[in-house]
């Protein structure tokens, strides 16, 4: 008996090491600055509010997670989101809708200088990650101004197709956030202006 502890504790020692030295990858869905000189566009002549986002239940964790097979799903441990996904996402739409529209995005603030106010509201219906095969994100979203009773109200199903790698898998969800950022981006400005479009192709 006092042989096999000598044995097992060596063992658990090893264990405890190889979990401590896992390394913890963290990832972002908010896209890095630009370094590329951009023409100078002049400021929209509106504001927009994103509302705090929708998400699914089964992907409101810290962790990937990812399709294996038709039923299996993985939390993978050591794949983190750096936030909360559901504001890793607005904050990923914030950003690009602000550089799409040259507007300013002011959450739950007050209008700036007095300008209209559109209020956008995502619920994303599925986020789905499947390393080498696709990056889904199935949405509802809306548009209306602050003032008035206009309001459009839309789908988007949108899949992109990564390359192999967790890297690749968020990269993609960027790119489908950037396709959603743009339908959502074709509609606004007929909205500030008054009138309500057809929503965009999903």
């Amino acid at each position: 008996m006092i042989r096999m502890r000598h044995v097992m504790a060596p063992l658990a020692a090893l264990a405890l090491a190889a979990c401590a030295s896992a390394p913890m990858h963290y990832y972002t869905l908010i896209p890095a600055p630009d370094s590329s000189p951009a023409a100078a566009a002049p400021p929209a002549s509106f504001q927009f509010e994103l509302l705090p986002v929708g998400i699914p239940a089964q992907v409101d964790v810290p962790q990937l997670v990812v399709r294996q097979g038709g039923q299996s799903v993985a939390l993978l441990d050591g794949q983190r989101w750096v936030a909360p996904l559901a504001d890793e996402v607005r904050g990923a739409l914030s950003v690009d809708l602000s550089q799409r529209l040259n507007a300013q995005d002011i959450g739950s603030g007050l209008p700036v200088d007095g300008k209209p106010v559109l209020r956008i509201k995502l619920d994303v219906r599925r986020f789905e990650s499947a390393p080498g095969q696709y990056a889904l994100i199935d949405a509802t979203w809306s548009v209306r101004p602050t003032k008035g009773d206009a309001v459009l109200t839309c789908s988007s199903h949108i899949s992109e197709n990564p390359g192999q790698g967790y890297d690749s898998l968020v990269a993609a969800h960027q790119q489908a956030l950037a396709a959603l950022a743009g339908q959502i981006a074709s509609v606004a400005p007929a909205l500030a202006a008054g009138s309500t479009p057809a929503c965009p192709a999903p």
